[in-house]
């Protein structure tokens, strides 16, 4: 960790670098119980690794799921000016109303799986400045802020949370993350976003091109976040940091919600172990960089909408591994003879 200088990101360095381990005796109780459960060992597959996560990261031998969130952060980006999008930014505003009226696709998920869901506006009518030219965050004072935001949003009696976002031209926004952050060229991490093709996608790969030579080759996660990073994805990094200390696991969803993890990875690999990834997205690069995290996803449906979607749907499975493991009998209760 970077040694303490008095700024604000000393804040955020200093929460994940404390950030609580795993509690190996929870994970161990699961697989106890696991054992005698009337099943062949193993059977369950990725479900039964998931109980034990849950068990570790909720830091308790019993886990459940009661309270799943999921957290839809809106934002709008200065980049938007460039023409990265084939949408107006306004559409960031409508679609947050359309939250609220139940209209959205995430709306009819968290019906269909009894969930509940919280949109946050982040200064809607104020974008962050254009990548392409200026910083997003005019200081790292103001992107720390953006981040202790994104901490306190999840205060409450949630036990999962499903990271979620909304804002036109922000996969501009987290490919320039990824380029930073990964190397290689643009237009290996710039893909179709809301629908660009063609020299529209050439051209959204040269803004992001632009973005990433301006900030001159910097290293440090942090700055990369307030330089070329949006209040939805610097929020959802606090959210991350949060969840971890509140002993709640989180389910990322796509393109977008990889972006905060992946600032946080790159500070710290063990930072996002209390981090599932719900699906891979269609959007192009989403694989290179789950390939890179080293991680594996729970679905893959060929979507790329965002809002938290594909997170939502995954806690489903979450949610069933739970139940399965907690509900099952044991051979002994259920008078089933066990493996000779």
């Amino acid at each position: 960790m970077t040694a303490s200088t008095g700024l604000p990101f000393d804040d955020i360095r200093a929460l994940i670098s404390s950030m609580p381990g795993p509690d190996a005796a929870a994970m161990a109780a699961v697989a106890e119980r696991d054992a005698v459960l009337t099943k062949p060992a193993g059977s369950l597959g990725r479900l039964e690794e998931i109980a034990g996560w849950v068990a570790a990261w909720q830091r308790q031998a019993q886990p459940e799921i009661q309270a799943p969130m999921v957290a839809v952060f809106a934002a709008n980006h200065g980049v938007v000016e460039q023409g990265v999008s084939a949408f107006p930014a306004s559409v960031t505003k409508q679609m947050v109303e359309n939250f609220r009226a139940n209209g959205a696709a995430i709306n009819q998920i968290c019906l269909a799986n009894d969930m509940s869901l919280r949109v946050f506006e982040l200064a809607l009518d104020r974008p962050t400045g254009d990548i392409s030219v200026t910083d997003a965050f005019d200081s790292e004072r103001e992107c720390a802020a953006t981040i202790a935001y994104g901490m306190e949003a999840i205060a409450g009696s949630v036990d999962l949370l499903c990271l979620g976002e909304m804002g036109i031209a922000n996969t501009a926004v987290a490919a320039a993350i990824f380029h930073a952050l990964y190397g290689g060229e643009a237009s290996d991490w710039v893909g179709r976003g809301t629908g660009v093709t063609g020299e529209a996608l050439v051209h959204k790969a040269e803004v992001v091109a632009r973005a990433v030579a301006r900030i001159g080759g910097e290293r440090d996660p942090l700055v990369i976040l307030q330089r070329l990073g949006g209040r939805e994805i610097a929020a959802m990094v606090g959210a991350v940091i949060a969840s971890r200390h509140q002993n709640i696991p989180v389910i990322v969803d796509g393109f977008v919600t990889t972006a905060a993890v992946a600032v946080l990875h790159a500070i710290d690999p063990s930072a996002i172990g209390h981090c599932i990834f719900g699906h891979v997205s269609a959007e192009k690069a989403h694989r290179a960089v789950i390939e890179r995290l080293g991680v594996e996803p729970l679905l893959d449906l060929g979507m790329r909408l965002g809002e938290g979607t594909g997170a939502a749907l995954a806690a489903g499975i979450v949610r069933s591994a739970i139940q399965v493991h907690r509900g099952m009998a044991s051979f002994a209760d259920a008078g089933v003879s066990g493996p000779a």
